[in-house]
């Protein structure tokens, strides 16, 4: 895996490793999840709940790779700019620029 200079550089590979439909519904609904432990959380004042939060997006995010793209996801070479990119996706979704 090639080292990026920025994120702009970045999130082009980033969707090119999520071209398994199935792979982007996955990673839109551990960030969904992801979205309601933290809500979960506020409303209950449970701070308990946000080792959640990393379970559900991370873990629906692996299955996508490892199940459907069969690649090892960009966590483990580009930690922060995967995580930007997961975001980055979600609202790009929720945009439509980037379909399910």
């Amino acid at each position: 895996m090639a080292g990026f200079s920025s994120f702009r550089e970045f999130y082009p590979f980033y969707l090119g490793e999520h071209r398994h439909p199935v792979c982007r519904r996955l990673h839109f609904a551990g960030s969904l999840c992801v979205l309601a432990i933290i809500a979960m959380t506020i409303a209950s004042g449970r701070l308990v709940w946000l080792w959640l939060a990393p379970v559900a997006g991370y873990g629906f995010a692996w299955i996508g790779h490892f199940v459907f793209e069969k690649n090892r996801p960009a966590t483990f070479k580009h930690p922060f700019y995967s995580l930007a990119g997961d975001w980055v996706m979600f609202f790009d979704v929720l945009r439509g620029k980037v379909r399910l």
